[in-house]
């Protein structure tokens, strides 16, 4: 399988990206339903109205938005009809659902209604166009440097300089918990020790097979880096993702975070929080730990895709409503909202994390048909090490006959 790594190309050259699209306004449907299953983030929002503005007349819209919808897409698309027309997709679901052969190939789509579409949006699997990428995101560093000030530390560049300020500011009596990342138990953990991992430049597998590469010296210490920054963050830290993230950093809860670079423009647009906490926040590139010089995140690119079970008429349809919700207009009126890979895009202060992330050569996330495979087998097994129930070494040890367990019954390893 080949696949065309937008992730890192789209991000660097964002400003060459060329404008979009046809159809314009109206959006030129007569007929059809537009069914969009996502997740819930201000940029797919915007997405997925400027979709539903085409909703007139005898042309239908459904959007669903649900941030578990990693749980829920396969069965959604597997259904025929299925149940959406189109999904939002990501690196890792898009593999997931190509894997099922859920979603459709989108060229003679994009030939007949995405002519104003760049090549690094176009993501490429084996000569075929199977998914449209929007925007670019990473996990990366959110810093509150009023309290950093305060201790006399400047914004960390490492995970090992996050943990000083982090002992600074407790130490202070600023905070008991100045430190959060998104390590919800399951996929959100997983995708730390993902991020924390790739930090240390080695690969997840060995060369050129599904075998698994990280019950190792870097394994054990990418558990124990992960372990450390929790000590800093609320006892609840099992249950944290996006949203309960970003709550607690707009509270002012909070004086270091990895969160996405989605929810910069969310962050920093005043809402939810106060003026104090958005003047002092500032968005930076993911940290390298352990010496390295690698960021400790991964590239992501969201994109869209149709499903593959879905009429062609209404394919039709999603996929011009679609292109409507990544107008020019959408793009400019929701600026701050993503990194978004449209010519129209503007950076700002809400990208520059995800920016510098790149800059600095972030790794894209594996684009493997067994890497959500990985995936499933680290956010099942990390919940009891890093609540001190076991060592690393088990915990690997667990990671790693999971994922095998799980390699073979799908035939990704003898």
């Amino acid at each position: 399988m080949i696949l065309r790594n937008v992730a890192a190309a789209g991000i660097v050259a964002l400003m060459s990206t060329t404008s979009v699209f046809a159809d314009g306004h109206g959006c030129g449907i007569s007929e059809g339903n537009i069914s969009v299953i996502a997740n819930d983030f201000p940029a797919l929002r915007a997405v997925t109205e400027g979709a539903a503005a085409c909703a007139q007349g005898d042309v239908t819209a459904d959007i669903n938005h649900n941030k578990d919808h990693k749980d829920l897409i396969v069965a959604a698309l597997t259904a025929n009809p299925s149940q959406y027309t189109a999904v939002h997709v990501s690196n890792s679901t898009l593999v997931t659902l190509m894997n099922d052969d859920l979603v459709r190939p989108l060229d003679d789509l994009i030939a007949a209604h995405g002519a104003g579409l760049a090549p690094s949006q176009l993501v490429t699997v084996d000569g075929k166009v199977m998914s449209v990428a929007f925007m670019a995101n990473a996990q990366h560093l959110y810093s509150r440097t009023d309290l950093l000030k305060a201790v006399g530390k400047e914004i960390p560049t490492t995970y090992e300089e996050v943990l000083e300020a982090a002992e600074a500011i407790r130490a202070s009596g600023a905070m008991e918990y100045p430190v959060a990342l998104n390590t919800k138990a399951g996929w959100n953990l997983a995708e730390e020790f993902v991020n924390m991992y790739m930090g240390t430049g080695a690969s997840l597998f060995e060369a050129g097979s599904a075998a698994p590469a990280i019950n190792n010296a870097n394994g054990v210490a990418t558990l124990e880096m992960l372990k450390s920054l929790v000590a800093y963050s609320n006892p609840d830290f099992l249950t944290f993702d996006s949203n309960a993230t970003q709550a607690d950093w707009e509270a002012g809860n909070l004086a270091l975070a990895t969160m996405w670079g989605s929810r910069g423009g969310a962050v920093l647009d005043g809402e939810g929080s106060s003026a104090d906490v958005v003047s002092a926040t500032v968005l930076s590139g993911a940290p390298t730990w352990g010496g390295g010089d690698r960021p400790a995140t991964t590239l992501w690119w969201d994109g869209i895709s149709i499903a593959r079970n879905a009429s062609d008429a209404d394919a039709e349809a999603t996929f011009i409503a679609l292109m409507n919700g990544l107008s020019d207009e959408v793009v400019t009126a929701n600026n701050d909202a993503a990194v978004w890979l449209s010519a129209a895009y503007q950076a700002s202060p809400a990208s520059a994390g995800v920016s510098q992330s790149a800059m600095k050569g972030a790794a894209p996330y594996p684009m493997l048909p067994y890497m959500g495979t990985m995936h499933s087998a680290l956010g099942a097994e990390m919940a009891d090490f890093m609540q001190g129930k076991e060592s690393a070494e088990q915990a690997l040890a667990d990671i790693e006959a999971a994922y095998m367990t799980a390699a073979k019954e799908k035939g990704f390893l003898q």
